[in-house]
């Protein structure tokens, strides 16, 4: 570009783009002044001497203008091309880029600064939920019978054990029956799981608040409504917990952060008053990663109980670690992009992360609107099925929820079924469905799109930012937990270009074509935590059920050995509202094995073992969970 008076080509350009931003500066604190100035007519402010050498520096720029014709384009050095390079828009002249500045600043900030105040005064995406609606339908099914409970399976001849370890470790459907038949109170159910969340916390590290007050008052209200006939269904009376990213009235709602370790939301999270109708008794807030991202929380790190030197990993953290150790027979996390899928697996749990929408989010921390699930830590897939009945539905506060047309997982015949397997999955899941009469195939999904993990990354981190864009424009990211997660994506979000998210959420849109054409088998076996396949199953909004398998020795054990274990895991994958399959599924697997069934060692520890503070072996950290 050439001009017919420019400042010399070494210094000119950047001496031009500083007087433009001074000049700014100066009409805004001119304007601010005008008043005193007026009133005063010997006030003499500061920027007049400024405005004065602008004008004058300004004046000898055009004087030099009239005298020295510029010979040669202006290069790519001026501050605002630079800043440009950011937003791979360094294709603008620098007379374009000269007009964006000055119309962004008189058009866009106005309307920047309006939407903040009217929406994102407030941090974690608890109100004014976007209008933009994600869905991941494959179909044009007409919803029926949608909220037709399942029929669960009825048990008989369930006796009380003897201790209080192994009521500990009963299943949902099998403490339900003892409440049912009055062996157990909810009260006495209470006092043995607060009493195991307070003697292993202490070592695992995985509740933030425990809700004694609150659970003592459930369970006698439990109590009350059994002595007078009245049964709610399998979780009358049952203790649980949840990730402290959902909402409970008159208690902390942490989100695992310092920045808001003392904040209380005086409303009632979806999720739970759907559990609390159920009957079931809330007994701690887990622990959530700070801010959902990881591990690591305000008050320490979250350990895995079958190997006490490992962490749980994933933001679902306190949920994976507390159903694993039988401080809690299930628990309610969440999860963005692995925060189910990869705790459950590291913590040898069933845990389902559900079909985009099934769970409602009300009262609940937003990461990102379009990837955000709620989903059940169990024991089994049976119990699985049993919480998800319950939370499932239409939340009216929440536009992403709906009503899933599921079939009862109890009634599916399996053998109508052909599952793919993937290179990656674990074969005895396939052998065992294999011989209960399951079609087994090789599987792969197909498709062109390389930027799976891009897309995933921009869209969380470009949503997310939107719910905390108060909590980086008055710098709490700087006393974060974690500098190198979200503080460090957050700033890299806010240079996105709005255009650029929507090609990612275009380019997401194709994925989602291409995986349902490839998609040609009712369910498909393979690796629950292989990174590239977490990131596509979340943008897509499939179920996934994560199932133990097996365990293995742990790397350099001790000489005098030990009890510790690495758990084996596999997932089951099913298409969008078929979270029925992936239930079925593992119901059949799990009713001919007990990887399910074990328990971790954390009171039978080798004699070589310890519980070390801080650990000695600190496993590979994952981002984007």
């Amino acid at each position: 570009m050439e001009l017919d008076g420019c400042p010399s080509p070494s210094t000119g350009l950047q001496r031009f783009c500083f007087f433009f931003v001074l000049f700014c500066f100066l009409f805004e604190a001119r304007s601010a002044c005008l008043s005193q100035t007026h009133e005063d007519p010997t006030f003499n402010p500061p920027f007049l001497t400024l405005h004065n050498r602008f004008l004058a520096e300004s004046n000898d720029m055009i004087m030099d203008s009239k005298n020295n014709r510029c010979s040669e384009k202006i290069n790519k050095g001026s501050q605002l091309r630079e800043a440009f390079k950011m937003l791979d828009a360094n294709f603008f002249d620098d007379t374009k880029v000269l007009d964006i500045a000055r119309e962004a600043k008189e058009l866009n900030l106005p309307i920047f600064a309006a939407n903040r105040e009217l929406v994102a005064s407030e941090n974690g995406g608890l109100h004014n939920p976007s209008c933009l609606i994600f869905n991941p339908e494959w179909t044009n099914e007409q919803v029926e019978n949608a909220s037709n409970r399942f029929s669960y399976p009825t048990l008989s001849g369930i006796q009380k054990p003897k201790t209080e370890e192994d009521i500990a470790f009963m299943s949902i459907l099998e403490l339900g029956e003892l409440i049912r038949t009055k062996q157990i109170t909810s009260l006495e159910l209470v006092q043995i799981f607060l009493q195991r969340l307070k003697r292993y916390n202490p070592v695992l590290e995985s509740v933030i608040t425990y809700t004694d007050e609150l659970a003592y008052k459930q369970a006698k209200e439990a109590d009350e409504l059994l002595a007078k006939g009245v049964y709610l269904g399998p979780l009358h009376g049952i203790p649980y917990g949840l990730k402290d990213i959902i909402v409970v009235p008159g208690y902390k709602t942490t989100w695992g952060s310092g920045s808001f370790k003392d904040q209380v939301h005086n409303i009632e999270a979806w999720v739970y008053k759907r559990l609390k109708s159920a009957g079931a008794v809330l007994v701690a807030k887990l622990v959530s990663g700070s801010l959902a991202y990881d591990d690591i929380w305000f008050g320490g790190r979250t350990r895995n109980p079958w190997n006490i030197e490992e962490f749980s990993t994933g933001s679902s953290a306190g949920p994976a670690a507390s159903t694993s150790a039988g401080m809690v027979p299930f628990a309610i996390g969440s999860e963005t992009a692995g925060s189910i899928t990869y705790p459950a697996a590291r913590c040898g749990v069933t845990a389902l992360r559900p079909t985009f929408g099934t769970v409602g989010r009300t009262g609940v921390m937003s990461i990102a609107e379009s990837l955000d699930k709620l989903g059940p830590f169990c024991r089994s897939a049976e119990d699985c099925t049993v919480v998800l009945d319950t939370i499932r539905g239409k939340d009216p506060d929440d536009p992403s929820s709906r009503y899933i047309p599921l079939d009862d997982p109890f009634s599916v015949d399996i053998k109508r079924l052909t599952v793919g397997y993937t290179d990656d999955a674990e074969m005895e899941v396939v052998n065992v469905l294999k011989s209960k009469g399951v079609n087994t195939v090789p599987f792969k999904l197909n498709y062109t799109v390389n930027s799976v993990q891009g897309i995933l990354n921009f869209t969380m981190d470009v949503e997310m930012l939107a719910h905390f864009d108060e909590w980086q424009r008055t710098r709490q990211d700087d006393l974060y937990e974690a500098q190198d997660q979200w503080p460090t994506e957050l700033r890299r979000a806010r240079v996105i270009p709005a255009v650029d998210y929507v090609q990612a959420q275009r380019a997401r849109r194709k994925l989602i074509q291409e995986v349902k054409k490839s998609f040609t088998v009712d369910a498909f076996i393979g690796n629950a935590t292989d990174w590239e396949r977490v990131c596509l199953g979340n943008l897509v909004g499939f179920p996934v059920i994560v199932v133990p398998t097996g365990f293995r020795n742990i790397s350099n054990p001790p000489s005098e050995g030990t009890q510790r274990r690495t758990t084996i895991t596999t997932g089951i994958y099913a298409r969008p509202n078929h979270d029925h399959i992936a239930l079925a599924l593992a119901m059949a697997y799990q009713s001919v094995t007990c990887h399910h069934k074990q328990r971790p060692p954390i009171d039978n520890l080798g004699p070589g073992d310890i519980m070390p503070y801080p650990p000695t072996s600190i496993p590979h950290r994952r981002l984007h969970l």
